[in-house]
């Protein structure tokens, strides 16, 4: 198989530039998203990129060792090669080389390496946040695993770029929110969780455990963590559009899909209040389980 190197290293530097400004435009909707629904004027425009700067600005006092450095490397070294492998209009050169199942393996990454960080600084808040943090991803990824299978199980492939080019060829009844509404409705709140927002929001809890993860994060490590934010918000968004809403035909198009995919999550968020532990574990284990597998029983009827 030939390669074009040249393509594939401006679709390296691209992409996650690219994932990175539009995630930082998620999080500023977001903001002012719950400011709006607080009757509040909500942050200026260029506020989620002066925090980052601000915190990478700040001098780290404290070291808590090699592990707690590489932590960083391994969390923004998996959201940026997820990034990578998302096809979007124009960059899906290596979309083609991976698929579905390698993304769900990069997605388990950060949080991975954010549990690295957490356990150098033996902080009981921050072990209690990740041990949280590890919990909901065990929930959450059941759901969203069995809406992959579906999806997979009905074009025929786990191939993204292939799920989006058979999606474009049917039209709109070939979306995959039309073909499989119930596996649709078992992502949609299977992302709510991967986003760590209310009802989902167990790892930060604030009024419990002073933010959890955060709580020795400062300086470039807390600015990694808000980056992080962005890369999520903008892969998730992407890859529930590539399941479920055909892709991006062009730029336009795609953007108003995930953003709108975005907004949804963002709005329900500031409705419902923060589950326990043990109850989000409970809740996504029976609700969109179950949605998800009664729609991956009529996938598999046809």
């Amino acid at each position: 198989m030939d390669f074009d190197w040249q393509h594939m290293l401006i679709e390296l530097l691209v992409m996650p530039t690219l994932a990175f400004v539009v995630g930082l435009v998620m999080v500023l909707m977001a903001r002012r998203l719950r400011a709006r629904i607080e009757r509040r004027v909500g942050p200026p425009f260029w506020q989620p990129l002066w925090d980052i700067l601000k915190l990478y600005s700040k001098r780290t006092q404290v070291s808590h060792g090699h592990m707690h450095e590489i932590s960083i490397i391994v969390l923004l070294g998996g959201m940026i090669a997820m990034e990578v492998f998302l096809p979007v209009p124009g960059f899906d050169t290596f979309a083609h080389h991976g698929d579905a199942l390698t993304l769900i393996y990069l997605m388990m990454v950060p949080t991975l390496g954010m549990a690295l960080g957490v356990s150098a600084c033996a902080n009981p808040n921050g072990s209690i946040g990740i041990a949280r943090a590890l919990t909901a991803m065990l929930a959450y990824d059941v759901p969203f695993i069995i809406t992959v299978a579906g999806a997979a199980m009905l074009y025929g492939t786990t191939s993204l770029p292939e799920i989006i080019a058979i999606q474009q060829q049917q039209g709109l009844e070939g979306w995959g929110a039309v073909q499989m509404p119930l596996l649709a409705l078992a992502a949609l709140i299977s992302m709510q969780a991967m986003l760590g927002k209310e009802p989902f929001e167990i790892y930060v809890a604030p009024a419990e455990i002073a933010t959890g993860p955060m709580t020795e994060m400062s300086g470039k490590f807390l600015g990694s963590m808000f980056i992080m934010q962005c890369f999520q918000l903008y892969t998730v968004s992407v890859l529930y559009t590539t399941l479920f809403l055909g892709g991006g035909e062009n730029w336009a198009t795609f953007l108003i899909k995930i953003f709108v995919v975005v907004a949804i999550p963002m709005t329900l968020t500031n409705i419902f209040p923060r589950y326990k532990t043990e109850a989000v574990v409970a809740w996504l284990w029976k609700w969109p389980t179950a949605i998800a597998l009664v729609g991956l029983f009529v996938v598999m009827m046809r």
